[in-house]
């Protein structure tokens, strides 16, 4: 084993290039043995995505994983949330091999413990780094077996003891699934309600043949909304890679963003919640936290991650979690993220309210934003020094990268989990206030 294993090792799971040898079998094998390890379980749940590598990486991690004498629970195929389900369902920890929205040539690995509980940095996963960088392996005088269990059914009756079935109205859905794992459940789950689901690319495919499998990315959203310009559809819902992530355009085509999804998602599960908490992460808009006190909830800001959030849910009890990457969270979902159960309580909240979502977004919409804007720089660290010293006269934190504050307008400018960029957010009452903030950072930046 040749790789960095610095690289691939990130804040809240592992992902690298299989083209390069960032990643091999070896890594998979040794993390296995070391997952063992950590949590001397006695048997592990382990799903994988449908690139080309993951099977074989698959095998390598029950390797290690059967070595060190713990049982293999093969998922086979199957969503990234299927996964979460099932350990949290079962109690048993949780592998996934995926490397979510990542290119084709990648791929990565999610882990959690039982009941769902993250695996992150600081929950596990630089001591899995630690001994996978040792050499440690285990051998146990008994090995252990691998089962396969077929969880996709049970998965999908789990999101309808949360979401009625009832709840949803006879609406028209477009939806792209990006040859990635909704393609697995999607179908099972229209089954059950009135809703009309017209698809594209719902064959999982490791090779992602007709775009890459990133919804945030607006290129990959394009054949979507083509889609639903020659037809009339109340909604539609990209998926990314492994499903854990939804991107939602309303009934004219135009895309919402992670905050006006949080917030509309926010509204409705406070309804039967009252005086509970929603965990929103630092580049939300200030809209969410406004409207989570309107709607009687207790906002709670946390960073960036899904082992973050899911740690800060556990703490607060929140009913709730969103991201403005597109992440939402369900305490009724063992507090993990869940692309298809978000778009299961977004089609209850249009089946409820009777609006267009075009009209429905109005409500939560308050502010201009510049969006994610990427800056590759040739030392991180001392380029975000320089920004925060330009703006000493605002109220600056660092709870994830540097948030600059200016009660009207504000930033946050960090570094990527998984890429080498900083990565810029600009919120502003106007769009000319918005793109007058961008500049100043951006000039800024490119001195650096």
């Amino acid at each position: 084993m040749s790789m960095d294993v610095d690289a691939i090792f990130k804040a809240y799971d592992i992902r690298g290039r299989t083209d390069t040898g960032e990643l091999d079998a070896t890594l998979y094998e040794r993390v296995g043995s070391a997952l063992v390890g950590l949590l001397d379980a006695p048997e592990i749940a382990v799903g994988y995505d449908c690139r080309v590598t993951s099977r074989e990486f698959f095998e390598a991690m029950a390797r290690g994983i059967t070595r060190s004498g713990a049982d293999v629970i093969d998922l086979g195929e199957v969503p990234t949330d299927a996964v979460y389900f099932y350990s949290g369902a079962h109690e048993v920890p949780g592998a996934v091999i995926t490397a979510s929205h990542n290119p084709p040539e990648y791929n990565g690995l999610k882990l959690c413990r039982s009941g769902a509980a993250p695996i992150g940095s600081e929950s596990g996963l630089a001591e899995i780094q630690d001994a996978v960088m040792a050499g440690d392996t285990h051998v146990a005088a008994n090995p252990g077996s691998v089962r396969r269990v077929d969880t996709i059914d049970a998965y999908v009756d789990h999101l309808f003891g949360i979401v009625d079935p009832a709840s949803i109205s006879g609406m028209s859905v477009a939806v792209d699934g990006g040859n990635g794992m909704a393609g697995v459940a999607i179908e099972k789950v229209f089954d059950r309600i009135p809703a009309r689901i017209t698809g594209l690319y719902l064959d999982p495919d490791g090779t992602f043949p007709n775009h890459p499998p990133d919804p945030l990315v607006s290129e990959n959203l394009v054949d979507l909304v083509a889609l639903m310009s020659r037809g009339e559809f109340d909604i539609g819902v990209a998926f990314d890679g492994d499903a854990d992530r939804a991107f939602f355009l309303d009934n004219t085509g135009q895309p919402l963003s992670g905050s006006t999804v949080t917030s509309l998602i926010a509204r409705r599960m406070l309804v039967d919640n009252d005086g509970d908490a929603v965990v929103h992460n630092l580049i939300t808009s200030k809209a969410v936290p406004e409207i989570v006190k309107e709607a009687g909830g207790i906002p709670v800001r946390t960073r960036v991650g899904h082992s973050f959030i899911k740690g800060v849910m556990a703490e607060t009890g929140a009913v709730f979690g969103g991201e403005h990457s597109g992440h939402y969270y369900f305490r009724d979902n063992f507090r993990a993220d869940s692309g298809m159960l978000a778009m299961l309580v977004l089609l209850n909240v249009l089946s409820e309210d009777g609006r267009p979502l075009s009209e429905l977004r109005r409500d939560v919409e308050r502010y201009s934003a510049s969006g994610e804007i990427n800056f590759t720089v040739s030392d991180s660290a001392m380029a975000m020094d320089h920004v925060e010293e330009a703006f000493g006269d605002a109220e600056i934190d660092h709870l994830d990268g540097l948030t600059v504050d200016f009660g009207s307008e504000w930033f946050n400018l960090r570094p990527s989990n998984t890429e080498p960029l900083l990565r810029l957010n600009v919120e502003a009452e106007t769009p000319e206030s918005v793109a007058l903030l961008v500049s100043k950072v951006q000039q800024i930046l490119e001195r650096d």
